[in-house]
């Protein structure tokens, strides 16, 4: 038989409260994460309600640091993120590598819906329509977690309006690290918001053309090989970059840029553009694969 505990008039004494957290500064929430292979992962948070920003904008994203070992004093740890959603999504998507010994990315990669990140909704960056001059055709070149930016443009109703023909190409070591970006570019086929806003079949502007440069893939060869040979123009269908008609984005590792860079300068005549002074193509230096 069960003993009957004595009834007393004594409250139940209350559990001692939890030690509070520190508050984050500029918080937002986690409310999707998406890995895509061991390098490579997507997460979505909640967007501050005051922030706008241009499609292909970045901002500074990171977690608190660890408490200072002479003054015990945490610091935000902060890196520059490119938004991967268009301006006009109600949430933000970030796109990011995994660096295991990284010292904000060895710990960003661990979260989960319901946690929170700063984020410092101060928009700033150079891969904005705003920077170049118009034109018939739009270039889009990334190396990895580079896409980011583009994945914000590619959603964005101003490029289908600018442009006559959107080319978006991505270079990255191994096929599965194309998966994020060929997924996003296949769903805009169904996407029925913006088919509606920007016209039915709008997607068809757009020609894709992933590389890789090791493991075995439909087409192999870093980008700027393909382009001295002629290949990716013969490819795609199209003559040689110009200034009269051709525009370029740039994000990708620095090496990259600035090969990039000299051979739209000095190959195709194209001269880099800012946002205060338009001109045929931009590179985004804030970006670091």
């Amino acid at each position: 038989m069960n003993e009957i505990a004595p009834v007393t008039d004594q409250a139940p004494q209350a559990a001692a409260p939890e030690k509070a957290k520190p508050a984050l500064p500029d918080a937002q929430t986690v409310t999707e994460v998406k890995h895509w292979t061991d390098r490579l992962f997507s997460f979505r948070v909640t967007r501050p309600a005051s922030l706008r920003f241009r499609s292909g904008e970045f901002v500074m994203i990171g977690l608190m640091n660890d408490p200072d070992p002479k003054t015990g004093k945490v610091k935000p740890l902060l890196r520059a993120y490119s938004i991967a959603s268009p301006s006009w999504d109600e949430e933000m998507e970030f796109y990011s590598i995994k660096v295991q010994d990284g010292p904000l990315t060895s710990r960003l990669q661990h979260i989960k819906v319901g946690d929170e990140i700063i984020l410092r909704p101060k928009p700033v960056g150079t891969l904005v329509h705003d920077a170049l001059l118009p034109g018939k055709r739009i270039w889009f070149f990334a190396t990895g977690t580079g896409f980011a930016p583009f994945a914000s443009l590619l959603r964005e109703p101003q490029t289908y309006e600018d442009y006559d023909e959107v080319i978006i190409t991505h270079t990255c070591r191994e096929a599965g690290e194309l998966t994020y970006g060929r997924d996003l570019i296949e769903s805009l086929k169904t996407d029925e918001l913006l088919n509606e806003v920007i016209g039915e079949g709008f997607w068809k502007k757009i020609k894709y053309y992933p590389t890789t440069t090791r493991e075995e893939s439909a087409k192999m060869g870093r980008i700027t090989d393909l382009m001295r040979s002629g290949e990716a123009f013969a490819d795609l269908g199209v003559p040689p970059l110009n200034p009269q008609s051709d525009r370029a984005m740039i994000c990708g590792n620095l090496a990259f840029n600035l090969e990039l860079k000299d051979l739209f300068e000095n190959t195709y005549g194209l001269e880099e553009g800012a946002n205060s002074k338009p001109a045929h193509f931009v590179v985004e230096k804030a970006f670091l694969d």
